[in-house]
């Protein structure tokens, strides 16, 4: 081989030494062979990992994984970044919270990060500080119109909210042209990934005792956030299947709750889940009852497993198609159609979802009138069991679990609903 690369001009023992020229030459070449054996094993590499489907899935997922390198600054440095960097000392975080252990600012900015998302409020990130604690940090650009004592008083009263299904809000930072949330962090991710997200072969979706459990959670956190608000008409306002995060046991934590005394008028109306109900739409107002519907259609959205799609449009969106296309299935088809067909879990419970679809038709009333109160919500929620404790054999079904849907449609006589166009 050597003597090839030397161009087949054999020399070294036991013929006569090489001259120091050839050997020169000799060295380069191989060096640059090397090198470009190197690099076609590089390419050969990557090609088969992106040919492989399994190892470009893995390969994607890792690429996802890598820190953000720093909670606030990203890739990329806006204004907003190059103020963060300016940041002295003197910049420090105001918790809202007693039983939380404080640190800095600066101690935030430097923590490594992971983009969770940009939503229509802003981006959040999950950021591990020097104890090991996992908090997100929520960037907020549309409060703007808020002054700082105004903002600071608000953030201490949610400071003092306190329930098991409530993400507890730990500490804010405050600028005129943007804010800063932090709170705690929910290892199982937001509702609406399990209830969405494309999921491998074979990995099951939330069955019905976890759905249950999860809508019992959410109803007893909006019911407090009722009673200590109860100066605010939107306890909530953004009551959503993202919002509702997920702890390591799939208790649900609500989140972005209470912000409307906070956020610009403009762009609440345009993305906050409360302005797309039918009275926002037809009336230009939200009432007591505005949350309530937004609870309705997030029963809804949980055992029919379909999302609402007026909550993807900008603007005025009281089309309730979600609750429309239920109205129908149980009016004029079998109700077994408006379940969830991933929702496993089910065998002898079909009763109890049908109580559970009701409320949440009751809940999604356009006649604010006969709209359902929260507190007649709460109590027939808190009713709901996972199986049926009697009469079973009213109610006909499939024959495995999964498939144990009722198969006769609803009557008049047990729903009463009424959905506009």
């Amino acid at each position: 081989i050597f003597a090839w690369i030397a161009g087949n001009n054999l020399c070294g023992e036991p013929l006569p030494k090489c001259s120091s020229s050839r050997k020169k030459r000799t060295i380069i070449i191989i060096i640059v062979v090397a090198g470009s054996l190197v690099v076609l094993a590089l390419i050969a590499a990557v090609s088969y990992i992106l040919k492989d489907p399994a190892m470009a899935s893995r390969f994607k997922k890792a690429e996802k994984k890598k820190p953000a390198g720093n909670v606030i600054m990203g890739k990329k440095e806006d204004q907003s970044s190059q103020h963060y960097r300016k940041l002295g000392e003197k910049a420090k975080l105001y918790f809202v919270r007693n039983d939380r252990e404080k640190f800095q600012l600066q101690e935030l900015l430097r923590a490594s990060a992971e983009v969770l998302g940009s939503g229509s409020f802003g981006s959040s990130y999950k950021a591990v500080i020097s104890s090991g604690e996992a908090l997100v940090v929520k960037r907020f650009k549309q409060m703007n119109n808020v002054g700082k004592e105004e903002f600071r008083e608000h953030m201490v009263r949610l400071g003092r909210l306190s329930h098991p299904n409530l993400l507890s809000l730990v500490a804010f930072y405050y600028r005129k042209e943007e804010k800063l949330l932090v709170s705690d962090f929910a290892p199982n991710g937001s509702l609406a990934s399990h209830l969405h997200a494309r999921r491998a072969p074979g990995e099951p979706g939330l069955d019905w005792p976890t759905r249950l459990k999860i809508i019992k959670g959410v109803a007893k956190g909006l019911a407090y956030l009722y009673n200590e608000l109860s100066n605010l008409t939107l306890p909530h306002g953004h009551l959503k299947s993202s919002n509702v995060l997920l702890n390591h046991t799939f208790d649900p934590l609500l989140s972005d709750y209470a912000l409307l005394p906070v956020m610009n008028k403009e762009h609440a109306q345009q993305f906050m889940v409360a302005y797309k109900s039918p009275e926002f739409s037809q009336y230009d107002r939200t009432t007591r009852k505005t949350d309530v519907w937004s609870l309705g259609i997030l029963i809804l959205e949980m055992l029919t497993g379909k999302f609402p799609a007026n909550y993807l449009r900008q603007g005025k969106g009281g089309n309730a198609d979600l609750a429309t296309w239920v109205n129908s299935v149980v009016r004029e088809e079998w109700t077994g159609e408006v379940f969830d067909k991933d929702m496993k879990g089910t065998k002898n419970g079909e009763g109890e979802m049908l109580k559970l679809l009701k409320i949440g038709m009751g809940c999604c009333e356009w006649d604010i009138e006969k709209r359902w109160e929260l507190r007649e919500a709460l109590e027939r929620i808190e009713e709901l069991k996972e199986r049926d404790s009697d009469n079973v054999e009213d109610y006909s079904s499939y024959g495995s679990e999964g498939d144990v849907y009722s198969s006769r449609a609803v009557t008049d006589d047990e729903f009463s609903f009424s959905v506009q166009a």
